[in-house]
């Protein structure tokens, strides 16, 4: 898969090198040939000097085949405009803009584009944004056998109530990150587009759980009707 970043700083970099360790093809681009000098030697990816959120800049570096976009430049008003012009323009699916003003985060999100701000985080998160697996295990009790693993679920969840969720994965909804806030699981909860869910779930489901929510529900109650 093609990957575009647009930033090389700490945050850029490790993102982009660590996607093309994992065989990736990887495109960074930055207004400064120096920060693009920083990326190893080793690194095998694309290196583009211009501006990130320009037309023709972002064709150079493959927006046109990429699979998502990272925008992790140290301008809010830049990521996010290129985040939306990657999205809207060049029809990238995945996008993920790192904001600092946590202000403004919450605004972003509801225009359809996640947002990392905690910088200690970053990396990370921005991988979790952009990989297809976007399940992973936040806290584990090994000697208990429990896990807490974060999802987010395949399109055709969504509209779908959280009983569906917990009867299809025979897990505990703790609770859902919708735009920066945490809900509490309520029945009457459906999942929503950008829902990260957070299962209570024993490790030994983690897979199953996270084959039934990367693909499309079969409601049961349905079906018998």
């Amino acid at each position: 898969m093609h990957f575009v970043i647009l930033g090389s700083g700490r945050v850029g970099s490790s993102v982009a090198v660590t996607l093309d360790k994992m065989g990736h093809s990887v495109a960074v681009i930055d207004r400064e040939s120096a920060a693009l000098r920083k990326l190893p030697k080793s690194f095998s990816g694309q290196r583009v000097k211009g501006i990130g959120f320009d037309r023709d800049t972002m064709t150079k570096a493959g927006i046109e085949k990429a699979y998502a976009f990272a925008a992790v430049s140290n301008g809010d008003n830049t990521n996010i405009l290129a985040a939306r012009i990657a999205r809207e323009t060049f029809g990238v699916k995945r996008v993920v803009a790192r904001i600092y003003d946590p202000r403004r985060a919450e605004a972003y999100e509801r225009l359809g584009i996640p947002t990392v701000g905690t910088v200690r985080w970053s990396s990370g998160m921005i991988l979790h944004k952009v990989l297809p697996d976007e399940s992973q295990s936040v806290y584990s009790d090994p000697q208990l056998g429990v896990t807490l693993m974060r999802c987010q679920p395949h399109a055709a969840w969504y509209g779908k109530p959280i009983r569906l969720v917990e009867e299809s994965t025979n897990a505990r909804l703790a609770y859902i990150n919708r735009f920066g806030k945490a809900l509490l699981a309520q029945p009457a909860l459906e999942v929503q587009e950008n829902d990260e869910l957070f299962l209570a779930t024993l490790e030994s489901d983690v897979d199953k759980i996270r084959h039934i929510l990367s693909h499309e529900p079969v409601d049961e109650s349905a079906e018998e009707i």
